[in-house]
């Protein structure tokens, strides 16, 4: 039978370091999916965050991957991504943004709004993403509440409208002040914040006497906060004018149970997506999905390979046969999987909203749609420019076969760009990265999945513009110029700099060089 709970399907979002992963733990353990939750591998006794799986991910302490979550909360289905905050994998993390009804906006208490954050709010913006606020690392010494209202409002142009209203400073966190009831949500520490921080909610004639001072403060800022109309609207909350704000340490596990209830309360739920034909597919029409993420490697007992499809129409059923959009031909779904970090179960059925693996889905790519009945298909996911630029080659000429596999696989699932040409031949592919540390990926995961040492030299291109096979005859021979084709098809010409890029283009007219978003 199908699931009908309400759904609810979001991201975290944040500058690196800001706590997303501890974070999703925490969301985690608040809904009882786990029972003791791992901070980022390294700080204290507690182990890896079970949505950070990659062996790379657990020695360096950082998401290098995106993963997908599900658990059941309150009889709501949750589907929680989180995404790599370091900005050498922001294809990955807008891969994600593609596949979320809302998303949860990290902000460091000591930091502000970072770099990277304010770049993943525009993709939020961009795509019409409602975003969740939350102050995390309210238990370290930071900015004050209030200026960090005054930042948020300044640099991403939304009207912060805070739900919870701290009682203590930064770095003396004794709970929070609920502004929709007016009680103290006081908190009590847990060893290593391993498990679920106890809390208690008390009537403001509750306050004890230690607290009766920081709560006083929280109390007149928080009037002085509807004085200046910072109440939540929903409506305008939907309609990307304000952002709710919550505080939080995600490390202790406070505040995660209220933004727990905040994302069933008030984050949107499913609501369908348009065609590139303009065609609107609701989420009651039959089924639909989209293609947002590949990725094998998960179980190293066997060469698997997942399909990480956001279901937007319809219900799933296991074993039913979809059409592929993009070749027209149709394939049955024999195994499909729910997916929690790196763990996998067998899944039946999935609603509008969930987030499916389809294993071993070989001709399925990134953007890719599937549908059953009538045809759809959604917008590809973008590609964004590449800045950095190695030729490979295989470190063991014995093991040349495994090394192009596991170079169309990684390909395949857009860890990095690979570009070809009939002078460079098969065997020296160029790789294309938004960052470098995508490079360090590719080269441990051919290692360590492939049996197949890689060897990289540096090429001293800059700047990627896009052409067509016209561009690329006329830019042949051109010095400081390369034109190589990526395996969707799309000729790219590399410059060794801006300016060579800007005299070209004067230079030649009528040859097309367009620019790709840029998403480092």
């Amino acid at each position: 039978m199908p699931d009908t709970r309400p759904r609810r399907t979001f991201a975290v979002i944040s500058h690196p370091d800001a706590g997303k992963s501890t974070l999703t733990e925490a969301l985690a353990l608040h809904a009882r999916a786990i029972h003791e939750a791992g901070a980022v591998h390294g700080k204290g006794d507690r182990r890896a965050t079970v949505s950070d799986w990659m062996a790379m991910e657990k020695a360096r302490g950082i998401s290098i991957t995106s993963a997908a979550l599900q658990f059941v909360y309150r009889d709501h289905v949750v589907n929680l991504v989180d995404t790599p905050g370091h900005s050498d994998f922001s294809e990955d993390t807008y891969r994600v943004l593609s596949a979320v009804d809302s998303a949860v906006m990290l902000v460091d208490a000591g930091k502000g709004l970072e770099p990277q954050t304010l770049k993943l709010f525009r993709v939020c913006a961009l795509r019409g993403i409602p975003v969740i606020t939350v102050i995390n690392k309210w238990d370290r010494p930071g900015l004050s509440a209030l200026e960090l209202m005054d930042l948020i409002q300044a640099k991403i142009g939304l009207r912060p409208t805070p739900l919870t209203w701290p009682v203590g400073e930064a770095g003396d966190f004794r709970g929070v002040l609920d502004r929709r009831t007016g009680e103290f949500v006081k908190y009590t520490r847990t060893a290593g914040g391993a498990t679920r921080a106890p809390e208690r909610r008390l009537r403001a004639e509750e306050v004890e006497e230690p607290d009766a001072l920081v709560w006083a403060t929280a109390v007149e800022e928080h009037e002085l906060l509807s004085l200046d109309e910072a109440d939540h609207d929903q409506e305008r909350f939907l309609a990307g004018a304000t952002t709710p704000v919550m505080f939080a340490s995600a490390l202790q596990n406070f505040g995660v149970a209220q933004l727990l209830d905040l994302l069933l309360d008030l984050a949107p739920a499913p609501s369908g997506a348009t065609g590139v034909d303009g065609t609107v597919r609701r989420v009651d029409e039959p089924f639909s999905a989209f293609v947002f993420k590949v990725q094998s490697g998960m179980n190293a007992a066997h060469r698997d390979r997942l399909a990480y499809a956001r279901v937007v129409s319809g219900t799933f059923e296991r074993g039913m046969v979809v059409t592929h959009a993009s070749t027209g031909r149709p394939f049955a779904t024999k195994f499909a999987q729910a997916v929690f970090g790196r763990e996998t179960t067998s899944v039946e059925t999935a609603e509008a909203g969930d987030i499916i693996g389809l294993v071993n889905a070989t001709a399925l790519r990134v953007g890719d749609t599937v549908y059953v009945d009538e045809p759809i298909e959604y917008p590809p996911v973008p590609t964004f420019a590449p800045e950095h630029f190695r030729t490979a080659s295989a470190g063991d000429i014995s093991r040349y076969k495994q090394f192009r596999r596991g170079i169309e696989q990684l390909d395949q699932e857009g860890v990095v760009q690979v570009l070809r040409s009939d002078l460079r031949g098969d065997q020296n592919p160029v790789l294309a990265a938004v960052g470098p540390m995508q490079f360090e990926v590719v080269e441990d995961r051919m290692v360590n999945e492939f049996n197949a040492p890689i060897r990289f030299s540096r090429l001293d291109y800059q700047v990627a513009r896009r052409t067509d096979a016209a561009g690329a005859a006329a830019l042949s021979g051109l010095r400081g110029v390369e034109v190589l084709q990526r395996s969707d098809g799309t000729h790219l010409a590399l410059f060794v700099d801006a300016w060579r890029a800007k005299t070209t283009e004067r230079d030649h007219p009528d040859v097309m060089l367009e620019a790709l978003p840029a998403g480092g």
